[in-house]
């Protein structure tokens, strides 16, 4: 099976080491891990790179059996956009999806503490940002579509609490992911 591995560890100095580490423990499991950043951009064809780049990134999702997503909050309260997209991309292909996070925070809590004093009461249906929109209070890791779409698919995400010194690199909830994957296989 191949597995699109997707987070925002592809921003790190060395993704490629995090690369080479889930493609280690995904091929203990009899898996093939495809990081993006080892998705050819395809040729030039006059479009600017970040289109070409997209454009070899969809088709590699395309020929991924499954989606192993690193969900935790990335640069704020929520996970990673371009991560979230992947995750909804491969739902909308009906493929097996997983995720994991780092951090044990619940979404509501990490944004009120994001928000600040922003932050204020909406009476008794709970609180909104300072321009009226309500925070999500379902008590869940991240936005409900996110944990939803995992369920839906078959999958669930894993929270580890891990500090903030080794949070891009522990891979605890990925392994979990990873074994959940090839017990799919049998």
């Amino acid at each position: 099976m191949r597995i699109y591995l997707a987070g925002p560890e592809v921003f790190l100095a060395d993704s490629a080491a995090i690369a080479a580490a889930k493609q280690d423990i995904c091929a203990a499991h009899g898996l093939l891990g495809v990081f993006p950043t080892d998705t050819p951009t395809p040729a030039a064809d006059n479009a600017p790179e970040w289109v070409r780049l997209y454009q070899g990134l969809e088709a590699e999702m395309r020929g991924c059996d499954a989606i192993i997503a690193n969900l935790t909050p990335f640069r704020g309260p929520s996970a990673d956009p371009g991560t979230v997209f992947e995750l909804g991309f491969m739902r909308g292909l009906g493929r097996p999806a997983f995720g994991y996070t780092n951090m044990a925070a619940r979404f509501g809590a990490r944004t009120m503490a994001a928000l600040g004093p922003a932050a204020r009461r909406r009476g008794a249906s709970g609180w909104e940002d300072a321009e009226g929109m309500l925070i999500e209070a379902f008590d869940l890791h991240d936005n409900l579509m996110l944990e939803g779409g995992l369920q839906a698919a078959g999958g669930f995400l894993a929270v580890t609490e891990v500090p903030a010194e080794r949070r891009w690199r522990d891979l605890t909830g990925f392994l979990r992911c990873v074994e959940a994957v090839a017990r799919l296989k049998r």
